[in-house]
């Protein structure tokens, strides 16, 4: 195939990144930050976490279902969700248990990542029953998976020509609402192959929401220490001057042709949590030392963007 980029060691380590945030989800599940059925079927063994990074996946999982779920109350389940850079995510799964199953569910990722995926799938029955029905079927093709609304596709997206191919292959509709996922992926795109990539998004979908989260004011010593720290692992962040403070990622994604945008860290996430929720998780485990988990709150940031005036008053507190 045309415009693939054989994986560096670079490459390797970013794929590695999937493992280590599937393990800090399922150790977060286990103790009961929220429920997920069915995580445990892509991740067999995880350490315990620190109570700040359980407390850090919890902000982040219930952050993007809060969105999810104003997406959803919009426009119904005649809607489509591309989820870029999905790693062993479980959302089809989850939204299948509930009333909120949308009609189209495309998961991008490193082939390397989406076999693996496929692969557990295929020898899961609770996990393949939910994607085929009592009339589909589920195909097996040159390593990516469809089936009825589901479709799992490896697709290196610094590649935005493998990256149209893969969408035309999944069935993805320009008519449509899309809700556009991507988590801590962006910022290991080059700062040009993630603007190309977000203006095809703007341009492909004129009806759209997405949901990005990642890094944010790394300029102070705390993300010195971060940056040095992925570095060791071989895992650099190519869009690290991008990752600034939120206004300024909001800023980027109007560039980009998002007509809307706005964009918090963590602390104004968790504080916009509802004070039950906030309560609960504070009950699970003992947390001695806030003022780190204030930091890394401060470092990643949560960026809504939108097309349409469907979307266009998703907000934090909405």
């Amino acid at each position: 195939m045309n415009n693939i980029i054989s994986w560096s060691a670079e490459d390797e380590a970013i794929i590695a990144t999937n493992t280590d945030a599937s393990e800090c989800k399922r150790c977060a599940v286990e103790l009961g930050y929220w429920k997920d059925d069915y995580i445990s079927y892509f991740v067999k063994h995880c350490d315990r976490k620190a109570p700040e990074i359980n407390r850090g996946y919890y902000a982040r999982v219930r952050a993007m279902e809060m969105f999810i779920h104003q997406f959803l109350e919009r426009c119904g389940t005649k809607c489509q969700i591309i989820n870029l850079g999905c790693g062993f995510d479980t959302l089809y799964w989850r939204l299948k248990d509930s009333t909120q199953a949308v009609a189209n569910f495309i998961e991008l990722d490193f082939p390397s990542v989406t076999a693996k995926k496929c692969h557990i799938i295929k020898r899961n029955k609770q996990l393949l029953e939910k994607i085929s029905n009592e009339d589909g079927e589920v195909i097996i093709r040159e390593g990516d998976l469809h089936a009825d609304g589901y479709h799992l596709l490896g697709c290196d997206l610094r590649c935005l020509g493998e990256v149209k191919r893969k969408l035309a292959a999944g069935g993805a509709d320009g008519a449509l609402p899309a809700l556009l996922l991507a988590e801590c992926v962006l910022v290991y795109l080059r700062p040009d192959a993630a603007a190309a990539l977000l203006r095809h998004l703007a341009a492909a979908f004129p009806r759209a929401a997405l949901l990005v989260y990642e890094q944010c004011n790394l300029a102070d010593k705390f993300g010195e220490v971060m940056l040095r720290n992925l570095e060791a692992r071989g895992c650099a962040l190519a869009g690290e001057r991008l990752c600034r403070e939120p206004a300024a990622q909001a800023e980027r994604m109007r560039a980009l042709g998002f007509e809307h945008a706005r964009a918090w860290d963590m602390r104004a996430v968790w504080r916009a949590l509802p004070d039950d929720d906030r309560a609960r998780v504070e009950r699970l485990e003992p947390l001695d030392e806030q003022e780190l988990l204030q930091q890394l709150h401060a470092h990643y940031a949560l960026t809504v963007a939108s097309r349409g005036d469907m979307f266009a008053d998703m907000d934090l507190n909405a």
